[in-house]
């Protein structure tokens, strides 16, 4: 058997405490959250159940944490259509080389340079100067926009550098016009990365605060909202429930991850043929 170096195992502590970091305080809140009746926000536990759960579904005294809930995803859904469509139609407009190409890449890079809580009270100035109203799924939908888009480009970019063009050739060769090229070649091929594209889009703006906080307007999404209770919800509750949007994030990660599988699958027999 090789002898591993020492350089090998600390290498290996350190991975270990990066994990440690990483998922600790997920696994501690996780723990808490299954306190007993009598439980508080801290160890040691005062009994093991499933009663803050449970109250989750009860009325609650403060916040609107499944109102919030559904605001986060509805908007998640909204942001990430929208970042999947315009990061496709981007890539594929990048792939040509187009006058002012370079100086509007870098504008959009910026965004993400550019301090979370300035884009939102921009966006939320601008909304207020035109009297558009300040709203969730308006300017939050724009905010959370200057977050998603740049990724979602990145990745295109990524992916039609590496694009073999052979296959373009091919269907236009069989007299294909460049829409059904598009729509009947090059959208299978990329579609286990579109889910990619679809999950960050997804993610980001479930999880975001800063460019929220100010152009979400009079109702909450769930980040927001679970800062909010931080502040006076004093009960293992708050813990049930970051318990459940982690599980409910996870879901989410896994279902993206099935559906790249099936694209996958359908991309590699569409290049065998």
């Amino acid at each position: 058997m090789e002898k591993r170096s020492r350089a090998f195992y600390v290498l290996a502590a350190l991975f270990g405490l990066f994990v440690l970091f990483l998922y600790g305080p997920i696994v501690t809140i996780g723990i808490l959250s299954f306190q007993g009746p009598q439980g508080g926000l801290t160890f040691p536990m005062n009994g093991v159940s499933l009663h803050w759960f449970f109250d989750l579904f009860e009325e609650q005294a403060v916040g609107d944490i499944w109102g919030s809930f559904r605001r986060s995803f509805a908007l998640g859904l909204m942001v990430m259509t929208t970042t999947v469509v315009v990061s496709v139609m981007g890539g594929l407009a990048f792939r040509r080389k187009f006058r002012g190409a370079s100086v509007l890449f870098y504008l959009i890079i910026a965004s993400l340079i550019i301090p979370s809580i300035l884009v939102s009270l921009g966006v939320g100035l601008i909304f207020n100067i035109f009297d558009w109203g300040v709203r969730w799924p308006t300017s939050g939908f724009g905010a959370q926009l200057t977050w998603t888009l740049p990724f979602g480009l990145l990745i295109m970019f990524a992916i039609f550098n590496r694009f073999d063009k052979s296959f373009e050739e091919a269907a236009r060769d069989q007299g294909a016009t460049w829409l059904q090229t598009i729509r009947h070649v090059v959208l299978p091929i990329i579609a286990p990365s579109l889910i990619g594209v679809a999950l960050f889009g997804f993610t980001l703006s479930y999880d975001e605060f800063a460019r929220t906080l100010l152009t979400s307007g009079s109702y909450n999404t769930l980040p927001l909202e679970i800062y909010g209770m931080t502040t006076n919800v004093t009960s293992p509750v708050l813990y049930a429930l970051g318990t459940l949007t982690t599980v409910f994030s996870f879901a989410m990660i896994g279902a993206f991850a099935l559906l790249a599988m099936v694209f996958r699958r359908r991309a590699g027999k569409l290049r065998s043929r």
